[in-house]
């Protein structure tokens, strides 16, 4: 009768010597974001930043009040990551943050063609793409159409994205 030696198991590969670690930590992170989503979809709906008259308002000069939003959030987003190159922070995988810097041609056209086309679908749905989910969760089903041809862009894009100048 022979003896064999088995080999020690190693719990944190698969069976093709892939780490696992890193999938149960993206199950517990992506949880993570979706409390967090959860809770600034619920902030996003008390403050009236997804009403479609808050924004009609906005893009007829009539209200002050998402302008205001908007002011506060580029401040906040500005100054905390002035804080976070400062501070030379690292994300949870230890990665340096570091937003890297925009390539900008000279007329700028890639950046105002996009805000523009962004700007004016913002205004003609009366949503930015960002909290469809939250509109549709707060019960505003007719959000399923922009959702579909949010997806449908976003596939049409990939197909083409070999084609485009970048």
């Amino acid at each position: 009768m022979a003896v064999t030696a088995t080999a020690a198991v190693d719990y944190t590969t698969d069976q093709d010597g892939a780490s696992t670690t890193g999938a149960r930590t993206g199950v517990v992170a992506g949880f993570g974001y979706l409390a967090v989503g959860t809770a600034l979809g619920i902030v996003f709906v008390k403050s009236e930043v997804l009403s479609w008259y808050r924004i009609q308002e906005m893009f007829r000069f009539q209200s002050v009040h998402m302008f205001g939003v908007i002011a506060v959030a580029v401040a906040v987003a500005s100054l905390s990551q002035a804080v976070l190159t400062r501070l030379q922070a690292r994300s949870a995988t230890g990665e340096r943050i570091h937003v890297a810097a925009k390539l900008w041609t000279p007329s700028g056209a890639r950046y105002w063609l996009g805000g523009t086309v962004f700007g004016l679908g913002w205004a003609l749905l009366g949503a930015c793409p960002g909290p469809i989910f939250t509109l549709l969760g707060a019960g505003q089903s007719v959000y399923v159409v922009p959702l579909a041809a949010a997806l449908a862009g976003t596939y049409l894009y990939a197909v083409v994205r070999g084609r485009l100048p970048h």
